[in-house]
Parts: C-alpha cells; structure tokens; sequence
C-alpha cells in the first residue's frame, strides 16, 4: 500500500518524508484545484525531498481542455521539471465533449521522457471512466490515475472505483485514490475498494486545512490502517 499526500510548500516537503508518507504531489493554488508550482519551488522541493516528487503541470484553472498555446507553456514546464530532476509530473487532458483528449496528451508525453506520470482528478470530468481508462491503458508512461469514480467523494463512490481497480488490473495503470478520504476509515475504504495507493490532502494536515501544516499522528494514522487493510 502506498500513500501520496499533497505538499505546497518546502515545509511540506521535509514532513512528508519525515512522518513517513511514500510520495508526493507537489502543487500551489490549491484552492483553484492545484496548479504547476513556480520553478524556484520545484527545485528547492527536489533538493529537499527524501520520497519521490511528482509536480503538477495545470497552466491554469479555467478547465482541462487546453489550447495550443496553453500546452506550449506546459511542455516548457515539463522540460523545467525534467531538469530539475523530480520523479515525475501529474497532468491531465480533456476534449470538450468529455474525452481524454489523446492529441493534447500525446504532445506532452512526448516533452516528458522518462518522466513518472500520473493522469490527475480530470478523469473525474470524463464521460465515460472506462472508455478512458482504455484509452490511458496505450501508453506506458501513464503509471495511475488519481480519481474518486465521479464527482462525488471517493468513499461515495465505492462501487466505481471497484470497477476501476478491476478494469486496471488487467493493465500496466493503478488507480490512485483520493478524494475525501478519512484517516479514522482508510483502512475500511481500501478492503473495499481493493486500491493500492492512496492521496490525501487537507485530512492529514492539522486542522484538516491546508492553511496548517502536514499532521504527523494523522499521517501516522493511515499508515497504521494500510498496514492492516
């Protein structure tokens, strides 16, 4: 079992590490749903880091379908990640009918050789998640693909992230799981579900916000609930 937490910041980053966690998801503007981190973060984060990094490349809020200049600023990202030497980016591409948008997609893996990747929440928004986790099973770089099986928080969807984690199984992909995730039910959720890793935010942080930092005995607690689950 793994555990991803989310880090915005250099002090996230060390605690992540320090408290046990098994990656990293570093992003800012968490309040606009994460966007790519300034490069001076990226750098000092990897530098800090002891787990992997995975950075998240999203120009902006405004949606998941992404124009040709949008993904010229996010291949010059990758390459500024890529360079900066952390494990991977978190990314995801949509047409505006509700697909994974594969031409987007493609230019970006192609900026992101070697690279850990990880398909994020955009998966949400899709249409039809099996089609699209079909559609992500054709290329190897894409490793997961964080969802919570809909709009709705991960523990409310229990039989669709089933399905997922069965459809996955038979790929190279992972389902990531996240969402409104409890440190006090974890341990249930994934004897339910049947996932591997799990991504947790603002329940590991004390005071449940992300205005706080990381919480080491909430963190310590799901680790003690994949353990047993």
């Amino acid at each position: 079992m793994l555990l991803e937490v989310i880090a915005t910041n250099i002090g996230d980053v060390r605690s992540a590490g320090a408290y046990g966690a098994h990656r990293i998801e570093l992003v800012t503007g968490i309040a606009e749903g994460g966007l790519t981190p300034s490069l001076g973060l990226i750098e000092q984060a990897v530098e800090a880091a002891t787990i992997p990094i995975q950075v998240m490349v999203r120009p902006h809020s405004q949606s998941f379908c992404y124009s040709d200049g949008d993904l010229a600023v996010m291949r010059r990202d990758i390459a500024a990640i890529r360079a900066a030497g952390a494990t991977g980016i978190v990314l995801g591409t949509l047409t505006e009918s509700g697909t994974v948008d594969v031409r987007a997609l493609e230019m970006l893996l192609g900026a992101a050789d070697g690279l850990d990747i990880t398909f994020h929440r955009a998966f949400d928004e899709v249409r039809d998640q099996e089609a699209a986790l079909g559609a992500l099973a054709a290329y190897p770089q894409i490793r997961r693909i964080l969802t919570s099986g809909g709009p709705q928080p991960a523990p409310q969807a229990i039989p669709q992230l089933v399905r997922l984690a069965e459809a996955a199984s038979g790929t190279h992909l992972r389902i990531l799981a996240g969402h409104g995730l409890q440190p006090e039910t974890i341990g249930a959720f994934v004897q339910a579900t049947g996932v591997h890793e799990v991504h947790f935010g603002s329940a590991v942080r004390e005071g449940a916000s992300f205005a706080r930092p990381l919480d080491a005995a909430r963190i310590g607690q799901v680790l003690a609930a994949l353990e047993l689950a």
